[in-house]
């Protein structure tokens, strides 16, 4: 068929609808085109028949056994490692909190009706010690047990020389009223000195029963409390809680008592040891994780809480076989690993993994112990491995002049580094007496 200079489907003769109906004839025949190819090498089509018939196989997953001299081994920086046996020494690392300790927390309340006449301690965060005052009251319940107590103590002055009834009843009131004192929690010292004196006090001071910081103080000066009113919370931070999350995975390798090293961000290059003192009973159904609380002396309350921290701690497991993990080669199908067979050759086999570290791996299956295998350069191994494949189902393509390696055997000992497929096929020489032979450079 001769096409005429200068024709062009764009350009059809006729008027406009012959040319619509040329541009319309001509994306048909290029989008039938198209969707054809798409279909052949969607499907497996032709192409892929044809690969095929020539031994052609895909290089995907198709790592194959592989021979390097020691020199080239050298050369591209393969190692070896053996297959261990024994703990993986696996650390579990999880943030964490810290919090208070809270069997230091003290409540100091109000034990009567009254109003506050003076605050000793009167801003949240102040450092307070045991014995310190921290504020007195008014109220006139205290009044009257004063009154009480000097009643009680005139009484059993005057019986001193009566019947023992009369002198055990007196004693037994004075008591009474001693007692109905410290109850309200008036400090010892003060109930001494009132009965020595004979004076009635207006305020009782209250004083601290612990040493620690103020966490939280509810009242001012002047102000009417209620008996049960919290006036102040009081936390000792001389020791403080790391409240962590733990996946439900690595709960088996948790118990009471483990050392764990934690760091704080706010306290670069100053680690501190404790030990897991408690375990929470439940696991949150959404994070699927557990608490875990580890125990922390504080010298010079450098910790607070509410800071941010991280623990680890070593996880204690059963022996297990293991590799490096740079020997493991990963193809999103399967997990291999290239195994040293006795007479050199390096063989691809399917492994199943189990718990990792940042080290090792732990292989369940398709190794033994005993076994040495490729510890690094492993991607360059699988690279000739799978170049070998390539090349070997190449060999019966046409220009081509190669021939595959036998399956399980030895194969020729490869170049240095992996190279492209061009650099190893020999072309064949076109043939003089075939006329102008353009060689297939597929």
């Amino acid at each position: 068929m001769t096409i005429p200079e200068g024709f062009s489907p764009f350009r059809p003769k006729g008027g406009p609808r012959r040319r619509l109906i040329g541009i319309a004839i001509f994306v048909l025949v290029l989008a039938a085109a198209v969707a054809t190819t798409w279909y052949l090498t969607r499907h497996g089509g032709p192409t892929d028949e044809m690969a095929h018939a020539h031994g052609a196989a895909p290089v995907a997953d198709s790592a194959r056994p592989v021979m390097l001299s020691a020199e080239a081994a050298q050369r591209i920086g393969v190692t070896y490692a053996p297959v261990r046996s024994g703990p993986l020494g696996r650390v579990v690392r999880t943030v964490a909190i810290v919090t208070y300790d809270e069997t230091r927390l003290k409540s100091v309340t109000a034990r009567v009706d009254g109003w506050v006449e003076q605050l000793f301690v009167n801003f949240t965060g102040q450092s307070v010690r045991v014995e310190e005052p921290l504020f007195s009251l008014y109220s006139p319940m205290l009044v009257s047990a004063q009154q009480e107590l000097l009643l009680a103590k005139r009484l059993s002055g005057a019986v001193a020389t009566g019947t023992p009834d009369a002198v055990r009843g007196s004693g037994d009131l004075l008591e009474s009223a001693r007692r109905r004192l410290l109850y309200w929690e008036v400090p010892a010292d003060d109930v001494r000195q009132i009965e020595a004196s004979g004076e009635i006090r207006k305020a009782i001071t209250f004083r601290s029963p612990v040493q620690g910081v103020v966490i939280e103080k509810s009242v001012i000066a002047g102000q009417q409390v209620m008996a049960g009113e919290t006036i102040y919370r009081i936390a000792d931070l001389r020791v403080v809680w790391l409240e962590g999350e733990i996946f439900e995975r690595d709960l088996p390798s948790v118990r009471l008592g483990l050392s764990v090293i934690a760091e704080f961000p706010a306290l670069p290059g100053s680690p501190r040891t404790g030990r897991i003192t408690y375990i929470y009973p439940t696991v949150n159904p959404d994070t699927r994780t557990a608490r875990v609380r580890v125990e922390l002396s504080n010298p010079g309350l450098a910790l607070k809480p509410g800071m941010y921290a991280t623990f680890q701690f070593a996880a204690a497991t059963q022996p297990v076989l293991s590799v490096p993990r740079s020997a493991i080669l990963s193809t999103g199908k399967r997990n291999l690993v290239f195994v040293l067979l006795p007479d050199g050759m390096l063989q691809p086999r399917d492994v199943e993994l189990g718990v990792q570290t940042d080290e090792r791996t732990e292989v369940r299956s398709g190794l033994a112990l005993g076994d040495t295998v490729v510890a690094s350069a492993t991607f360059l191994v699988d690279a000739e491995s799978n170049l070998g494949t390539l090349l070997g189902g190449m060999g019966n393509m046409p220009g081509m002049d190669i021939t595959a390696p036998p399956s399980g055997k030895s194969r020729p000992p490869q170049p240095a580094s992996p190279r492209s497929p061009h650099d190893t096929m020999t072309m064949k020489p076109p043939d003089p007496h075939a006329g102008h032979t353009v060689p297939d450079e597929n």
